[in-house]
């Protein structure tokens, strides 16, 4: 594996990782992080400065758990991860939008979609990172934040499953129109990743390609501690 966050995203399969993203809506990335890289995310957890805001999960019925907002700017590692991963994955939203007849609005950098946010009013930095204790879950839902959003977004899990904690497994449920909900249980080991829908993915029917919402969430921790890190690609109001 390359030493370094850029060569190692740029040498991720991503003609099969495209493909997965167009079948199935969602992809399981290797190891992008190393231990010692898992464990720097985690330990910037108890530092307050790194974070603009945190969430009590169970105060807002959003599950059990917490989550905090990264404040900007944002440690050089997850800097390096959102940066490196958005042009591939813009290919993959303007791909999409195709699809759906709809005009490719996505640039190939990450600081000139972000330029369009601040332009919008969302100017609040969003990747963060989560915590459950044994019993804590989330609840199924979408990260939007404004009306201009990212189509994908990525999920690490930080810490060694069956070592650390059990349980927590992520859950993505697919609503096709007409039809009943769709979901899938995807389990991560320490520094894997999931690229996933931030709102909804494009599926091929008989008429074309038609639009099916996409929710995601966190199944209970069973025991131990889990540690996540999300990358949203677009900022907040």
């Amino acid at each position: 594996m390359p030493n370094n966050i850029p060569d190692r995203i740029k040498s991720l399969d991503w003609d099969d990782l495209h493909h997965l993203l167009d079948i199935q809506g969602f992809a399981k990335l290797p190891p992008v992080l190393d231990p010692h890289q898992c464990q720097e995310m985690i330990h910037t957890y108890n530092n307050p400065s790194n974070f603009r805001s945190t969430i009590n999960m169970k105060r807002y019925r959003f599950g059990e758990g917490e989550y905090k907002y990264y404040q900007a700017p944002l440690p050089p590692l997850l800097q390096q991860l959102r940066t490196n991963f958005y042009p591939e994955l813009a290919k993959a939203a303007n791909r999409w939008l195709l699809q759906l007849r709809k005009e490719p609005m996505y640039p190939s950098r990450l600081s000139e979609f972000l330029d369009h946010c601040n332009a919008q009013g969302q100017v609040r930095s969003t990747p963060l990172i989560l915590k459950y204790e044994t019993g804590g879950y989330n609840c199924l839902h979408q990260d939007l934040y404004g009306d201009v959003y990212f189509p994908f977004q990525v999920l690490f899990v930080l810490n060694q499953r069956e070592k650390d904690y059990n349980g927590g497994e992520s859950i993505l449920v697919e609503q096709r129109p007409r039809a009943q909900s769709r979901g899938h249980v995807i389990t991560l080991e320490q520094g894997e990743g999931l690229i996933f829908p931030t709102n909804y993915r494009p599926i091929e029917g008989t008429r074309g390609y038609y639009r099916a919402s996409v929710r995601h969430g966190v199944s209970t921790v069973t025991s131990g501690t889990r540690y996540g890190l999300g990358i949203i690609f677009h900022d907040a109001k």
